[in-house]
């Protein structure tokens, strides 16, 4: 826009816990988790098959879309570190949302597939194999519960690091409900526990996926994240000495570990330099976890046609 300055401060960069142009890299454990799962599955529809268990043949579709999930959370992950490009100016981060939000929509689909082959079990029962289920249900606890370990240090600054984690998690704790569901079949004689444990597995499946779908399902929309008060980061560029006001302020992320902001501050004595500008950066990315600013000062807002708050 004539007459306006412009800052776009990139220098400095350094972030705070969860953030960085350069994540955790969780090569080792995708690749340990896809390669134990992937057999996993294989021994599972096996002995789900054999042993005739509904609940069995569940856990390894689920097992199944883990294993897609996990190859396509590891693609992004790649993805997500190549440099920009002139026609992808923010590189390709965007693709560790796209993995999320892809996770969480296989996971719902693929446990539609499994709670309706569960109510048809239910209306029809037939005998299950006991032993082979609590056996391989037994060897998912491990396998799971092991892979999860492998991706817990990074579940809380990395939407797509929280998926596959979840994912193993979940899984984990669905083998132990199928071996106690194999055990009380055994005992009792109950055939009709094999489906209900198939919709106790899609019940946790689609409690622990919801979260995961709204919240990439509003990154891939551009939203403000969640742990981020707009309110707030516009009266702390408000307060700013020299800043008369405060427009066109937008917060979303870049990728799952990333958040950029753009703004224009009002400022009628001009562009204070570049020492406003890379402190204000620095400030934001400290305190508010923001890690690429970019910043238009204007001395007459009013002049702006991005100045008022219905136009985008």
């Amino acid at each position: 826009m004539g007459g306006h300055h412009h800052d776009h401060d990139h220098a400095g960069h350094h972030h705070g816990a969860g953030h960085g142009h350069a994540p955790p890299n969780f090569g080792t454990a995708f690749a340990v988790g896809i390669g134990l799962n992937a057999a996993f599955v294989l021994i599972e529809a096996v002995y789900g098959i054999v042993g005739n268990s509904v609940a069995l043949l569940a856990d390894a579709g689920h097992n199944l879309s883990d294993v897609l999930g996990l190859v396509v959370a590891w693609v992004a992950a790649v993805l997500s570190r190549r440099p920009p490009s002139p026609r992808y100016t923010y590189g390709l981060r965007g693709s560790s949302i796209l993995a999320a939000l892809f996770n969480a929509v296989f996971l719902l689909i693929a446990v539609g597939a499994i709670g309706w082959e569960s109510v048809q079990r239910l209306f029809h029962p037939e005998p299950v194999a006991g032993w082979t289920v609590m056996a391989v249900a037994a060897v998912g606890i491990a396998i799971n519960g092991l892979t999860a370990w492998l991706f817990a240090s990074g579940r809380k600054g990395d939407l797509n690091i929280r998926g596959a984690y979840l994912h193993m998690a979940a899984d984990a704790a669905v083998s132990a409900g199928v071996v106690a569901a194999g055990l009380v079949i055994m005992l009792t004689g109950w055939l009709w526990l094999d489906p209900v444990t198939s919709l106790m597995i899609v019940a946790v499946i689609v409690w622990g996926t919801w979260g995961l779908l709204t919240e990439s399902l509003a990154m891939a929309m551009s939203a403000t994240p969640p742990q981020i008060d707009p309110g707030v980061v516009r009266d702390f560029l408000a307060s700013r000495d020299g800043v008369a006001g405060v427009h066109d302020l937008h917060i979303w992320p870049m990728s799952t570990t990333e958040i950029a902001l753009t703004a224009h501050l009002v400022m009628p004595d001009g562009h204070p330099g570049d020492a406003f500008t890379l402190g204000l950066a620095d400030e934001l990315r400290t305190h508010h976890g923001i890690d690429h600013a970019t910043i238009q000062v204007e001395r007459d807002g009013a002049a702006c046609p991005l100045a008022p708050e219905h136009v985008v």
